[in-house]
């Protein structure tokens, strides 16, 4: 089985002891959840005002979303939560392989095409590709990795900011860093860390004033389209993960609940207020067993609990035996949790 390129680096501005292999938790050709975040080098600012310079970048903002949303819906890939910040970026995204076997060649290379277009008027490009059945194997798969989903991500956004501020050189910090979603928990709790990312951050109040994160445009969705508040909660973007029934049914809930439990953990974070507030608690909550301060944690440790994966303690430590290692950084974190339930 191939797998991805590796990456070993720094999660949150925390340097760790031990890294880990990406090829370790990625694995080409199998579908999972995962939490993408890419950070630019320390003078660079993606959006916003950059104080050294006073430029205000923030009609960035809006491409870059726009590319996040495109690139969903030319991959394998769907995109659960994503939020643009103003020197990082944060994704929460689904890997579905399968889906990328029933594309016939034509579908691989217009999709491909689109993300590497052609000299408008040469159809050299596209008559090569049709030609040969591995090249076009080499673009199925490509279609269904996270490396290429990034990259592609990447290599747009900086050469729009580089040709805007008109410089050259690197954009972005290093390769982008990835954790493995194991669970529903997981995946939930990573969701709605990525969309708080302004509430955290100070610069939104609220899941409405959030710009530029996958809640607000649901949100907005539901306010043109009540009529789907109750409909089951699907990507924002790009592949419905609905040909694998286990990871069909990690996200057994509403879009309105899931807007709910966004705005819930905001007012607990800001209010940083512990203990349970049961009659208040959305329904999401209840369902997965946890309290309002439990969730809080366990959403707030996807940036400094855990690292490459999150899961339950005895899934990581099955995780830790696979790749010949006897503990992952997160392990004492999902015991502590599991210990308070």
């Amino acid at each position: 089985m191939r797998v991805a390129l590796t990456d070993t680096g720094v999660w949150g501005g925390h340097h760790h002891a031990m890294t880990q292999a990406r090829s370790n938790i990625v694995v080409i050709g199998q579908p999972g959840f995962y939490h993408c975040v890419t950070r630019c080098v320390r003078r660079a600012w993606l959006c916003g005002v950059d104080p050294l310079t006073g430029i205000d970048h923030s009609a960035r903002k809006a491409m870059i979303e726009a590319r996040i949303l495109e690139l969903g819906s030319i991959f394998a890939i769907g995109i659960y939560s994503f939020a643009v910040m103003s020197n990082h970026l944060h994704v929460v995204l689904s890997v579905e392989p399968d889906a990328a076997t029933h594309w016939s060649m034509e579908e691989v290379v217009d999709r491909w095409l689109r993300l590497f277009p052609a000299r408008e008027g040469d159809t050299s490009k596209r008559e090569l590709l049709m030609k040969s059945e591995a090249a076009i194997a080499e673009r199925r798969e490509r279609l269904t990795n996270i490396s290429w989903f990034m990259r592609c991500l990447d290599e747009y956004v900086a050469r729009r900011a580089n040709a805007e501020d008109e410089v050259t050189g690197r954009f972005w910090e290093g390769r982008f860093k990835c954790q493995a979603l194991d669970d529903e928990q997981a995946l939930l709790a990573a969701m709605v860390y990525v969309d708080l990312n302004p509430v955290r951050a100070g610069i939104a109040a609220s899941v409405e004033s959030s710009d530029h994160t996958s809640v607000q445009k649901r949100s907005n969705e539901l306010r043109s389209a009540p009529e789907r508040a109750n409909q089951l909660l699907l990507p924002i973007a790009g592949l419905a993960v609905l040909s694998n029934k286990e990871i069909a049914g990690r996200l057994a809930m509403s879009n309105r609940q899931y807007i709910e439990l966004v705005d819930y953990t905001g007012r607990q974070i800001k209010k940083g207020k512990r203990g349970k507030i049961s009659e208040t608690e959305p329904p999401a909550l209840r369902r997965l067993g946890l309290d309002g301060d439990l969730w809080s944690r366990q959403v707030l440790g996807i940036r400094d609990g855990y690292w490459r994966v999150v899961a339950s303690a005895e899934a990581m430590m099955e995780k830790a035996a696979q790749i010949g290692q006897k503990w992952l950084k997160g392990i004492g974190f999902a015991r502590s949790l599991a210990a308070n339930r």
